[in-house]
């Protein structure tokens, strides 16, 4: 596009956006405007198609996962592009037998809890919105700040309890035989911190973990302590992203993105030590600008990568 032409639709949307702002406003959309731009601006990385770099670096080697809390499958969520799991070995895990029997089918499925060491733990199913079952009770007195509605509550009581098996991420992963695991997702409704506790030696290349600033149960950790568990683990945040309602003007709940710490000789020597795997996940979820920093930093020529325009920062 000419520069010029291109310097003057600039401005002129500079002046436009102010007074669509004020119409929105008006007819009480901004928020779900500004969440839907910011939905499509989170995810505007999947513009970009890297299944060719990713089967390049990977070869015929998997990316192995370890999905916690795998109800509908591995990336239920789509958290990343469909198109990626084919470059995933998924370990599942699900306690709750009906979801198992689900996806059985699977290479690596496992029916059983997971926390900090090997017990037996209560888990309180939520049928009307299973999703949402967890160790820890709902607490009724505290959805205001997730914007339940009243309408909803009923989807947030407990139907019925369940006693579970509940074993630790290492011990899981050494009777499965695997020596390393590349990317851990928790998504288990505040047990994430108790889970993390039984991750032994394995060290994950990218973890995707859900964070509760303001949690809708009884007696979770802090998320504080959760990033900090991390942190000691040697991990560093590099990405948060918003879940469901609130009414606070941070989320009451965020996925978050951890990566070994790049700052420090150990967490340098594990991503470099497994550079290919590291860039592949960084790839898939939509890491690019920062992952072009680290390589240059590393000295980890990958040509393809240096031309490639990450659209989110547009």
């Amino acid at each position: 596009m000419n520069k010029k032409i291109y310097k003057f639709l600039r401005s002129l949307i500079k002046i436009i956006l102010p007074l669509i702002f004020k119409l929105l406003i008006s007819l009480k959309l901004n928020r779900r405007v500004i969440n839907f731009l910011n939905e499509k601006s989170y995810k505007s990385n999947e513009m970009h198609d890297f299944e060719h770099i990713l089967g390049n670096l990977l070869k015929n080697e998997k990316i192995i996962s370890l999905d916690v809390g795998a109800q509908g499958g591995f990336n239920s969520d789509n958290f990343f592009a469909e198109r990626y799991n084919k470059f995933f070995e998924d370990i599942l895990i699900e306690p709750i037998k009906e979801e198992f029997l689900k996806i059985k089918e699977k290479k690596f499925v496992i029916n059983k809890g997971l926390w900090s060491k090997k017990n037996k733990k209560t888990l309180y199913i939520l049928d009307n919105r299973l999703g949402s079952s967890s160790m820890y009770k709902p607490d009724e007195e505290k959805f205001d700040l997730h914007d339940i509605k009243e309408k909803d509550i009923n989807n947030y009581k407990i139907t019925r309890n369940i006693e579970i098996d509940c074993d630790t991420i290492s011990n899981q992963l050494f009777e499965l035989d695997i020596k390393n695991l590349d990317y851990l997702k928790i998504d288990t409704q505040g047990a994430e911190l108790e889970i993390l506790k039984g991750i032994g030696e394995y060290r994950p290349l990218l973890i995707k973990i859900e964070g509760h600033f303001f949690s809708m149960y009884k007696n979770v950790p802090n998320w504080i302590d959760l990033v900090n568990h991390l942190y000691n683990l040697n991990y560093v945040l590099i990405d948060l992203k918003g879940i469901g309602g609130h009414r606070t003007r941070v989320p009451a709940e965020a996925d978050m993105i951890f990566i070994p710490n790049f700052d420090n000789d150990t967490g340098k020597e594990l991503i470099k030590k497994n550079k290919e795997k590291f860039i592949s996940l960084m790839l898939i979820f939509g890491q690019l600008k920062l992952l072009q920093s680290l390589m240059k930093r590393f000295q980890i020529d990958v040509k393809e990568l240096e031309l490639l325009e990450d659209y989110y920062f547009n």
